[in-house]
């Protein structure tokens, strides 16, 4: 299966986007800070899938980690969904690469949404399973706070879904505990652009992969990017004005 920065599309503006780990690591720490994300003593799991997103937050926390006054753990948490020939090498070379811990979960959410269930819309089934077995195993480890990858267009598009489909004013909340897994949920590339994640793949070739799933595909997220892109184009710098405006209500 092919990894790396291949897999993705350029940033619309390599050059301005030119990210290195260092100019990463310091809009993460600055949500940190402005959050209050990280106490001393906390052992933080990233759920890693090969993705982009989650893939730059590990090494972007991992280097954190390393000097920052609070101390703190880190440690890569994998669900294997079953599918057949899923090959994980890549990833466990990369935690090793950044002296992190690597768990794999292993699952038969595959059999139980596909095959089983035989989901139409197998998405929000698959989501809710796979959340439950990370957070069950986290605590095993441990754990007492998960960190999510989510972008600065995460926040927007979150936004955007929940206006039109929903007819609420609502996005993710930069810190959030979870009650039922008495964990509690960070957000540290709340200033981090999706433009940005892509640069940093391709300048340090992170090991990216293809989500092997049937049902991957266009989605409503996707069209809540593409309406969002468009109205950037047309109204240059739309976007760092909509998340201005959403920042101010995310407490």
């Amino acid at each position: 299966m092919k990894t790396g920065a291949n897999l993705l599309p350029k940033p619309l503006d390599l050059e301005r986007t030119n990210m290195n780990i260092q100019q990463i690591m310091s809009r993460t720490r600055k949500a940190l800070e402005n959050y209050n994300m990280i106490e001393d003593g906390d052992n933080i799991a990233i759920g890693v899938s090969g993705g982009k997103d989650s893939l730059s937050l590990l090494y972007s926390m991992a280097s954190i980690q390393k000097y920052y006054p609070k101390k703190f753990k880190v440690n890569a948490l994998l669900v294997d969904l079953g599918f057949e020939n899923a090959d994980f090498s890549k990833i466990s070379d990369f935690c090793d690469s950044l002296e992190v811990p690597f768990h794999v979960i292993k699952s038969d959410i595959y059999e139980v949404v596909f095959n089983i269930r035989k989901e139409k819309n197998p998405c929000s089934l698959c989501a809710k399973l796979r959340k439950g077995a990370f957070n069950d195993y986290a605590k095993q480890l441990g754990i007492n706070k998960i960190a999510y990858a989510h972008h600065k267009e995460d926040f927007i598009e979150t936004f955007f879904l929940s206006l039109i489909y929903e007819g609420r004013l609502n996005s993710f909340k930069p810190v959030t505990y979870l009650d039922r897994s008495d964990l509690t949920l960070i957000r540290p590339f709340l200033y981090v652009s999706e433009d940005e994640i892509i640069s940093l793949v391709y300048n340090y070739n992170l090991p990216v992969y293809k989500n092997p799933c049937p049902a991957d595909g266009y989605t409503k997220r996707q069209y809540a990017k593409e309406l969002i892109n468009k109205l950037d184009e047309e109204n240059e710098g739309f976007k760092n004005r909509a998340f201005k405006a959403l920042e101010e209500n995310l407490i």
